[in-house]
């Protein structure tokens, strides 16, 4: 892969998303760059063509915030990046350039329909658009967590098969696909098929599928990239300038390119990425750990747990970090839905999407997911009393404390002795309350510093608050 940033290349990415030097090149040399909230440029010259002309063919915000986020993908040329207005838009742009566009030949030359393979827990968006081609193409849902069962039925259906959609881990069940193994062998038994994987759930922090072989990626960087909800946008990064300019066409022909005002939000907010997701799977770890152990939710889905995910090994394997995004049933739909709704929730937002800094909790079934059809639902083994926890950055006795007032409200849970232990009304589970005993960030000058003020004080306060973290 070619890249277009290779005098950072010896800089690690937190920094390089903070320093816009290589890419800002603005005229007056400022630090935060310029917005360009402009739809047309003039022209110098009619015969000389120039780099801009109209905004949604491109623009110099859009531009320098394309070139930044080819930085989380090992400095890809920026130029295979684009930023549109959402993610369900990046998958739509993908679709119709690298998928739809060849349909009619693949009809012509084979009479039969092409064929789309696909997981069986996807995002309710996803769904609904693939549903929606559906007359155009044939698509297949395979269990991509089973990779023996997922790479048989690519076998079965390899010379029909133009593409295979991937994601892991998925949303909202935290089902891992060994993505390194699946495209490796997709692409050794057909180089053509087009591999695409919907990385929002980990972001280029924490995984990068080009790395495996796949042909294009993308996010919904209304999630994590931005951080703040406060825009929508999505971002695609293609492997080589052949796909890129397929996908060009699309967004310049519709104009589904990113504004010029989200884009500079959008680059503001990725300054903060390194920081914000490290601290929201922090009180993920925490959070997850304390549903199971002290709550009795055995049923919690967090690739994070190490002792209670049978995935977390091959999840490591490939990614940096575990998100931020957990579920949990609690084997009652209707206490589910007095937990969600409960009016004892001060901090959890009760909406869907994930990835901003304040807590969101939802009820899949009935928000990201209602549009599933039920039987479908049924179908796949999608629990109705899901719970989806999507983690911010505030304090995590904050959440824990918050939710387990919801937990009682709901009648789900009860304290006793008190407040020393608690009881899972539904399962009998009993377990010591842990808030506030594990996962409690240090002040940081007790990290530092101790009575004696040495260097052999601070060395010893960071060691002992480093297997707290370990722990989790």
């Amino acid at each position: 892969m070619s890249n277009t940033n290779s005098s950072n290349n010896s800089l690690s990415v937190e920094t390089q998303l903070i320093s816009l030097n290589s890419n800002n090149n603005d005229q007056f040399g400022s630090s935060v760059p310029p917005l360009y909230q402009s739809t047309t440029f003039k022209q110098a010259s009619l015969d000389e063509p120039q780099k801009y002309d109209y905004t949604r063919s491109g623009n110099p915000t859009r531009t320098l915030l394309q070139h930044q986020i080819a930085k989380l993908y090992d400095n890809i040329n920026g130029d295979y990046v684009f930023a549109v207005n959402s993610g369900m838009a990046c998958l739509d742009i993908i679709l119709r350039g690298l998928v739809l566009s060849e349909v009619s030949i693949m009809v012509n030359n084979k009479h039969t329909k092409p064929i789309i393979l696909a997981g069986d827990d996807l995002y309710g968006g996803t769904q609904r658009l693939l549903d929606f081609i559906g007359n155009t193409v044939d698509v297949v849902h395979v269990d991509t967590t089973n990779t023996k069962q997922f790479l048989n039925t690519y076998k079965k259906y390899a010379k029909r098969c133009i593409c295979v959609l991937l994601e892991s881990p998925t949303n909202p069940l935290c089902k891992v696909a060994d993505l390194p193994k699946i495209i490796s062998v997709i692409k050794s038994i057909n180089s053509d098929c087009i591999v695409v994987v919907d990385n929002t759930m980990m972001s280029g922090l924490n995984c990068n599928p080009l790395t495996f072989g796949s042909d294009v990626v993308y996010e919904s960087a209304t999630k994590y990239l931005n951080g703040h909800h406060d825009i929508m946008a999505g971002v695609i990064i293609a492997k080589n300038e052949v796909i890129a300019r397929k996908l060009y066409f699309v967004i310049n022909s519709v104009g589904s390119g990113l504004s010029p005002l989200d884009s500079w939000l959008l680059i503001r907010g990725l300054k903060t990425l390194s920081v914000r997701l490290y601290r929201q799977q922090f009180n993920a770890m925490v959070l997850s750990r304390w549903l199971v152990e002290s709550c009795g939710f055995n049923k919690t889905n967090y690739v994070g747990l190490k002792e209670y995910h049978a995935q977390y090994n091959l999840h490591k394997s490939f990614n940096k970090g575990p998100g931020a995004v957990l579920s949990f049933e609690t084997g009652c739909f209707d206490k589910s839905k007095k937990i969600v709704t409960s009016k004892f929730l001060k901090i959890w937002n009760c909406t869907v999407s994930f990835g901003c800094v304040n807590s969101l909790i939802s009820m899949p079934c009935k928000m990201s997911h209602a549009s599933i059809d039920p039987k479908l639902r049924k179908e796949r083994d999608f629990p109705e009393d899901l719970i989806r926890l999507c983690c911010g950055i505030e304090n995590i006795q904050d959440l824990q404390n918050d939710l387990l007032r919801a937990f009682v409200d709901a009648g789900c849970i009860e304290l006793i002795n008190g407040g020393e232990k608690i009881v899972n009304l539904l399962n009998g589970h009993v377990g010591v309350n842990t808030i506030g005993k594990v996962g409690k960030i240090p002040n940081i000058y007790d990290l530092f510093e101790n009575e004696h003020n040495g260097e052999h004080a601070m060395k010893s306060s960071i060691l002992s608050y480093q297997p707290s973290i370990a722990k989790l």
